[in-house]
């Protein structure tokens, strides 16, 4: 296959590459992968080159062990075996919080673990109760509601059918503690158990919730803080963020220093191959399943690391399809039409200018990040190197 034709608009392509295992040269493997590309005509300047988060932290060697996050959060939280300690509004995953709790609940194995959940659902969407159900023992529980109050009202996930409630509250008593489950949206109600320490468990909004708890003098932490310092030999600035179930009794962080590792690999291809690319290091796409509601993205963002051309920039652009109908409505022939259309592309247009897309200005970087995950797939379909083209213009 040689270079695409003109007419081709945006397109993707899944590039596949070696097997990648802890200490793999990873920037030289996506090196070798390009240059095939570059060889084939597939390759050129503006291109957009992005490469999975998972196998850059594997080539890291960025894994921890559930001892090295108990050890952890006893330091940060200063607590001991038999503290108390509070988990607030975590997700509902096997493979991103499963393996997270046990590590928790084992930093307090004489102790009392006390796990807040947000109803109806978590905040990527994972169902845990009917909407119907969740408005009924709000109002009759005054918003705080146990397991026992669902009774043998049991509710399982829509999609993988796990009953979220009953799997975390074994996970806590396998390591020996207490464990009380309430489910509950106000983030305060943590302070009514008389806690030595809580973990903000949340994603997305986990500074807001920590403002909350602090503003009442909690001692807490995040996801985040965890598993973040760089005196450790695995650590990433996400923390617990991000981080995925691996084999084992280890959990495998995000990348650290993704934007670094992007603009290694735009650096060699430059040097290389004389190609000026931009470089995403993805996660999760900022997508929402219309089927389920479910948000995936269970990382703290799309993209961990970027090279600085991408940084604060903005997809926008003209209304095509309401200036095509506009110009045919006045008689515009179709040849003038798109003449017309042709020198409008490259001008720039107010944000607030209705013939433009500036309503919703988008950041280039989680449209390419959402793209790359797309077509990579969850699954893993053996291309963790994603290749975009015509995206940049």
């Amino acid at each position: 296959m040689g270079k695409l034709p003109e007419y081709v608009g945006v397109s993707a392509f899944g590039i596949k590459m070696g097997v990648v295992v802890p200490g793999s040269d990873v920037v030289g493997m996506v090196y070798d992968s390009l240059e095939k590309c570059y060889a084939d005509g597939l390759l050129s300047d503006g291109d957009t080159v992005c490469i999975t988060e998972s196998v850059v932290a594997r080539a890291q060697k960025n894994f921890v062990t559930l001892e090295d996050i108990a050890i952890d959060l006893r330091e940060q939280l200063n607590i001991n075996s038999g503290s108390s300690v509070g988990i607030l509004f975590p997700i509902l995953s096997r493979n991103r919080f499963s393996l997270i709790l046990q590590a928790l609940a084992a930093a307090v194995p004489e102790g009392r673990v006390v796990l807040q959940l947000s109803y109806p659902c978590d905040e990527v969407g994972n169902q845990l109760l009917p909407d119907e159900i969740a408005e009924e023992l709000e109002l009759k529980h005054n918003g705080v509601i146990t397991p026992e109050d669902l009774g043998e009202r049991r509710f399982f996930h829509p999609i993988t059918r796990v009953d979220y409630l009953d799997l975390y509250q074994q996970i806590i008593l396998e390591q020996g503690c207490k464990a009380e489950v309430v489910l509950c949206n106000n983030p305060l109600q943590m302070l009514a158990y008389n806690l030595d320490g809580i973990i903000v468990a949340n994603i997305h909004d986990r500074y807001k919730t920590v403002k909350k708890l602090k503003e009442k003098d909690a001692n807490c932490v995040t996801l985040q803080d965890l598993c973040s310092d760089p005196v450790r030999d695995a650590w990433s600035e996400w923390g617990l963020l991000g981080s995925n179930l691996s084999s084992g009794n280890k959990l495998k962080l995000a990348p650290r220093d993704g934007s670094k590792i992007a603009k290694q690999i735009q650096s060699r291809v430059y040097e290389g191959l004389g190609q000026k690319i931009e470089v995403i290091v993805y996660g999760d796409g900022a997508y929402r399943d219309p089927s389920t509601g479910i948000y995936e993205l269970a990382d703290p963002q799309p993209a961990f690391g970027i090279t600085p051309g991408l940084s604060e920039r903005y997809r926008e652009g003209l209304k095509y399809k309401y200036l095509v109908d506009k110009m045919w409505d006045e008689g515009m022939e179709i040849q003038a039409i798109e003449k017309t259309m042709t020198e409008r592309m490259g001008k720039v247009s107010e944000r607030n200018d209705f013939e433009s897309e500036g309503t919703t200005p988008r950041k280039v970087e989680d449209l390419i990040a959402s793209l790359a995950d797309l077509v990579s797939g969850s699954a893993d379909a053996g291309t963790p190197l994603i290749l975009v083209k015509n995206f940049l213009g």
